[in-house]
Order: C-alpha cells, then structure tokens, then sequence
C-alpha cells in the first residue's frame, strides 16, 4: 500500500510517501481502504518527538481518524460487511491512517451516513469526540455558564462553540481577525482578536476554560477563572496543566474511544447542532505539506488528507 510515514523524528520535511507492507487483520479487526484522513494538531507533535514522547517502531505513520471502505474481515468481525461505508477513530496509542489501508478494531468504527462524504465524515471523528468528551465529560459545561474557548477557528474548538451554545452557555473565544465573522457564525457571543487584544485583560469571572492553543496561552487561560472554575486543556501534553492557582482545578481531558461518541457526532450533526467545518484538503503524497499548514496552527476549519 501507499503511504505517507517517517523513520526519523523531525520536521514535515523527513515524511516519506512510498509503499509499506499490507496490514493484517487480527481477531475484531477490520481492514478499511481509506478514502480521507483527518489532519490533527497532535500529528506535528509526534512527529516532532516532543510532547507525546519520541517513538522507537519505524516506519511509522501518522493519523488517527478516517473514513474508507470495508475491505474484509479478521475473525469475529461481524458488525460489517465488506464494501460497508464506514468511519471512525483509532485505538488509544494507534495511529496510521495517513495511507490506503488500516487494520480497525471494529468497534470504534460505525457506518458512515450517506449525507456525510468520506471528507466530511473524517473532519467530523476526532474533533467532535474530543470536544463531546471535554464539554460533557470534564468540564461538565451546563446551561447558564460562561466559557472560553480558545483558538475558536479550529477544528475542535469550532465543534465546541456549537456544542456549548447548544448546551446554553454564554461562550467567549480567541482567533485572528479574519475568523471573527467565521466564529461568530458558529454561535460565539464575545469574540477577541488575540492579534489585536489581551484576552486576560478583557475576559474574567469564567467558570470554565477549554484550551486548544498550548504553551503560554494555557498558563495565562487561569487567570480569567472565578474561584471554583476549572479548565480543560488538550495542547500542553498527555497531563493536566499546571496550575498557578490553588482555587481552580486543572483537567486533562481522557480522550477515550468508543462508537458511542461517533453516533454522537452523527446524531448532533442532524439535529443541526454543529456543522461540517470549512475543509481544505491535501492529497497523501502531499501530507508534509498539510503538516506544514497545520503546524502554523492559522487554520479555519480542519484539514483532510483526500486518499482516494
């Protein structure tokens, strides 16, 4: 199969598109042809070896949410049939979605709608569960609360103003000037150019932080709680961010696996509660450069690697 992998950690620049072996089906498992990757904010990240830990298995390849094809079936795999529409999320600690083919544990994946494209459904998986486990889950979010949600214009931070204004939050976030009318589209209330303003002397008496940025912004993001408010952080590793202040709790949301998210997705995205994102798409031969765009992090939308 085609692929797009690295044997060595680094900058976009050391991906390499080229053919490595089949996978194989173990028992559960499906074999998906691939149809679209997402692009996630973590893959530069592995790939660079920094905050998710340097890997010692090469090839390796990046990805960890799709949408393809059933090609056949490992043994007990019977929720499918080959030639199924399907979409869905990697196993914790998988990834390899950047390529033709995958084998998936069947039960983190689910039958694609017919009113989603294999693009959309892929640009939908793993920032729909991320924000889902994150609003719902850590934050507990509920109606009549005050959030920021920072770096609105991305793809999981754009699924979460949709879904914290559906839960009846009051939600300020962060983006450049250009993606002010785009964010206020998704429903946000108050809207900062972080170009133009400091958020931390504009926004206060939050009872919650969702924080998608990382670095310096996740530090400052405490500042604008009440006393007794939390944040949730996804940028700053794989544990909860420090926290300079003793009367706020940090969290590291446990971005878990299970079809139950994907139905979700799919169930809030026919009700109209969130919509597909605005998405650019990039062949896989050309991966490095969608790694390239995304390591930016100046997106609207989400990126897809389009495989066939």
């Amino acid at each position: 199969m085609k692929a797009s992998y690295f044997e060595k950690h680094g900058g976009p620049e050391v991906l390499i598109y080229g053919n490595l072996p089949d996978p194989e089906p173990r028992p559960g498992e499906i074999i998906v042809d691939i149809h679209a990757a997402s692009v996630n904010a973590a893959d530069v990240k592995v790939l660079g070896g920094g905050t998710y830990g340097e890997i010692d298995t090469f090839p390796y390849i990046l990805g960890r949410d799709l949408s393809g094809v059933v090609s056949s079936l490992g043994e007990g795999a019977d929720d499918f049939a080959v030639g199924d529409a399907v979409f869905g999320i990697c196993e914790r600690g998988q990834e390899g979605t950047y390529a033709e083919k995958i084998a998936m544990n069947q039960l983190l994946m689910m039958k694609k709608p017919e009113s989603l494209s294999h693009i959309e459904a892929a640009a939908l998986a793993l920032p729909g569960l991320t924000a889902i486990i994150s609003l719902e889950g850590s934050l507990k979010l509920h109606a009549g609360e005050k959030i920021l949600i920072q770096g609105g214009a991305g793809g999981v931070a754009g699924f979460a103003i949709e879904l914290a204004k559906y839960i009846g939050a009051h939600v300020v976030t962060t983006c450049s000037a250009r993606n002010i009318d785009y964010v206020r589209g998704l429903g946000a209330d108050e809207v900062i150019d972080y170009n133009a303003q400091d958020f931390t002397e504009v926004v206060s008496d939050c009872d919650a932080v969702f924080e998608t940025v990382g670095g310096a912004v996740t530090e400052r993001s405490f500042a604008v709680l009440k006393p007794g408010g939390r944040l949730a952080g996804i940028a700053s590793g794989v544990k909860a961010p420090p926290s300079p202040r003793d009367d706020v709790e940090s969290l590291r949301p446990a971005v878990g696996r299970d079809r139950k998210y994907l139905e979700r997705i799919v169930e809030l995205r026919d009700a109209g509660v969130v919509r597909v994102p605005p998405i650019e798409t990039y062949t896989l031969e050309s991966a490095a450069a969608a790694l390239k765009k995304s390591g930016g992090r100046h997106l609207t939308g989400k990126l897809v690697i389009q495989v066939r």
